[in-house]
């Protein structure tokens, strides 16, 4: 394993040896042959460096010339070393992403180093992103939902050099893999929509939507999808039917914010809600507020990520949690592997990489989320 130098060790540092290991490490790590311009391009090295170093390493029988002018390592591949660095807990989107991506590095024959990112502690992710800089990963993975955080922390790998790959919240520099916020913000629009075609003959007295005080780019972007989503379905949206509160991503702060809203807004039978929740966790928390003050039937709830918070609501056919957009994240581990390797195998990739999206309500959640036998 490379260890990056300090101090007084740089400065004997021979240029000319630290260039040959560049290349040869590249050929090294993307496990397949390359002509001298991709390993240019790839090690920042002149062109005419590069022949000469690879004629020094062919001759010492480090590398192999191929017929067609490409180039291979003879030596034993060490394998690919991916960093994820995330909040682990706290969520079940959380810990289904970190699942998945531990059964498909050991599926992929990659090493895997995993790292905990306290919410509360921004120092955390910044001290976690620097031991995965000196342990030289390949390529870094983060979830970091604090975007603001993430920017830094994300410096710290463009810096060192080494690609990185963002979940769920795009930051520049980085190939951004996770939901179509927008799309999925539509989605649950337009279901809001139907309920109210189906129920309420395409009326209804407020938009509800919970959100973060974050304002990072994805808040924004689903918030703007869901507004479009009903005005597709149910026309003109007037701006006084909007309301957005604050739930904090969680269930009981949400609660709390649809408990006070409650207390301002008419009593029962007078007001229909469309309640769209920034993920599972808000919407639950609304549709708790809700039902405790007896007014479920004036609502219909969507939330987002289709976990099993969700899921459970969703299963009971009196509950108005009447659907949840599906991110899928017990499969993005398979994606961000593939999306990794493609990136140090110098392929070309799009800068941002969509999981599925889907409607998951009662006609369809057993087909994708069928209960445990016994259940």
């Amino acid at each position: 394993m490379k260890k990056p130098q300090t101090g007084s060790r740089r400065r004997y540092s021979v240029g000319t040896l630290q260039k040959g290991l560049s290349v040869l490490e590249e050929l090294e790590k993307t496990a397949r042959a390359m002509n001298i311009a991709e390993l240019a391009d790839a090690t920042g090295v002149q062109r005419s460096a590069v022949f000469r170093l690879l004629c020094t390493l062919e001759e010492r029988g480090y590398v192999e010339r191929l017929k067609d002018k490409r180039y291979r390592s003879l030596l034993v591949h060490r394998r690919v070393l991916l960093g994820y660095c995330a909040p682990l807990s706290g969520t079940a989107f959380r810990t289904e992403v970190l699942g998945s991506l531990q059964r498909a590095a050991a599926e992929s024959k990659v090493d895997l180093m995993v790292l905990d990112n306290a919410e509360d502690d921004p120092d955390t992710g910044l001290r976690n992103a620097q031991i995965l800089v000196n342990a030289r990963v390949d390529l870094a993975m983060i979830f970091q939902p604090n975007q603001s955080i993430g920017y830094a922390v994300a410096d710290r790998f463009l810096q060192a050099g080494i690609p990185l790959v963002t979940i769920e919240r795009p930051i520049q520099g980085a190939v951004y893999f996770g939901g179509n916020n927008y799309q999925a913000g539509k989605l649950a629009g337009q279901e809001l929509g139907r309920f109210a075609v189906k129920h309420w003959r395409g009326t209804f007295d407020s938009l509800v939507l919970i959100e973060s005080p974050s304002g990072s780019t994805n808040v924004e972007a689903r918030v703007a999808g869901v507004q479009v989503g009903v005005r597709e379905v149910l026309g003109a949206l007037d701006e006084s039917q909007v309301i957005h509160l604050y739930g904090h991503l969680h269930v009981e702060s949400s609660r709390q914010a649809m408990e006070t809203l409650l207390a301002r807004l008419p009593g029962k039978g007078r007001t229909r809600m469309l309640i769209s929740g920034f993920n599972d966790l808000t919407a639950a928390g609304a549709l708790q507020a809700v039902r405790a003050a007896g007014r479920e039937k004036d609502v219909a709830v969507v939330g987002q990520n289709a976990t099993e918070e969700g899921r459970q609501e969703i299963r009971n056919p009196s509950s108005r949690f009447i659907a949840s957009i599906a991110y899928f994240p017990e499969q993005y581990g398979s994606k961000m592997v593939r999306l990794s390797l493609s990136i140090l195998h110098h392929e070309a990739v799009p800068p941002a990489v969509f999981t599925q999206h889907l409607v998951i309500d009662r006609t369809n959640i057993h087909q994708y989320y069928p209960e445990p036998a016994g259940e």
